[in-house]
C-alpha cells in the first residue's frame, strides 16, 4: 500500500509539472519574442522542454500506457483554455471608459497579428492577449498531439530496440525528432496565413522553425543527465530494482 500512495504521488507530481508547463506555454504563447543568443525565440517555448522530460521519465519508470493517458489528459487541458478563452471573448465588456486605465490600450496605428486578424484605434488588453493567445493554443494542440504520442512512440520503440538499455538513447533520439514535428507544426500553423497572403516571408518562418527546434534540440541534450538523476532517485523512491513492463 505504501509503494502504490509513493506511486499515485510521485506521478502526480509529474503529471502537475507537465500540465502546468504546457498550459504555460499557451497562455503567454507568442505574447513576447525574445533573444537566447542568436535565437529569436517565443517566450512560449521556455517551458516547453519539461513536458517531454515528464513524458520521457514516466514512459520510463510507469509505461507507455501512463504516458499516453497524461497526453491524452494535456489534449483535454487545451480544449479547455480554448473554451474559456472563448467564452471570455464572447462575454459583453464594460465600456472602456469606465474600466481601469491598465485594461484599454489606444493604438497609434493599425497591428496585424499572427492569425491575420488588425487590431486598431482603442483596444481591450484582454483583446490583444485573446488575440495572440487563441490562434497560438490551436496550433499548439495540433503540434502537441502530434509531437508528444510521436515522443512516447518513440522513446518505447528505441527501449525495444536497446532491450532496455542505453537510456540516452532513447531520451534524445525520441526528443529530437518530435521536437522537429512540433517545431514545423506549432510554427506553420501559427503563422501559415500570413506567409500565403505574403505578410510573412517564407525566410522568416524558416527561421523561426530553425530557432524553436534548435533550443529544443540543445535543451533535450541537457535533460539527459537530469534524467538520469530522476529516473535513479524515483526508482529508488518505490524501490524498483527493475525498469517497468512495456505496458
Amino acid at each position: 500500500m505504501e509503494t502504490f500512495d509513493r506511486k499515485e504521488r510521485v506521478f502526480l507530481i509529474l503529471a502537475a509539472v507537465f500540465l502546468s508547463s504546457m498550459t504555460l506555454l499557451n497562455v503567454i504563447g507568442i505574447t513576447r519574442f525574445i533573444e537566447l543568443g542568436p535565437l529569436q525565440l517565443a517566450v512560449g517555448v521556455l517551458p516547453y522542454p519539461l513536458t517531454f522530460l515528464c513524458t520521457d521519465l514516466i514512459s520510463e519508470v510507469y509505461g507507455k500506457q501512463r504516458a499516453n493517458f497524461l497526453v491524452w489528459v494535456g489534449l483535454g487541458i487545451n480544449a479547455l483554455v480554448i473554451a474559456i478563452m472563448y467564452l471570455g471573448q464572447l462575454a459583453p465588456s464594460v465600456p472602456l471608459e469606465t474600466q481601469p486605465p491598465w485594461q484599454a490600450l489606444v493604438l497609434k496605428e493599425p497591428v496585424v497579428l499572427a492569425t491575420g486578424q488588425t487590431l486598431e484605434g482603442a483596444v481591450e488588453l484582454f483583446q490583444i492577449i485573446y488575440s495572440c493567445t487563441a490562434g497560438a493554443v490551436f496550433a499548439s494542440m495540433v503540434a502537441y498531439i502530434a509531437a508528444q504520442f510521436c515522443d512516447v512512440w518513440l522513446f518505447h520503440f528505441w527501449k525495444r530496440v536497446t532491450k532496455g538499455k542505453h537510456l540516452w538513447v532513447r531520451n534524445n533520439f525520441s526528443t529530437m525528432i518530435s521536437q522537429l514535428v512540433d517545431s514545423v507544426a506549432v510554427i506553420g500553423v501559427t503563422f501559415g496565413t500570413l506567409v500565403l497572403s505574403g505578410k510573412m516571408p517564407m525566410k522568416t518562418a524558416l527561421t523561426l522553425i530553425g530557432a524553436n527546434y534548435l533550443f529544443k534540440v540543445v535543451a533535450a541534450a541537457l535533460d539527459t543527465g537530469p534524467l538520469y538523476l530522476c529516473v535513479y532517485g524515483i526508482k529508488r523512491y518505490l524501490g524498483q530494482d527493475q525498469g517497468p513492463a512495456e505496458g
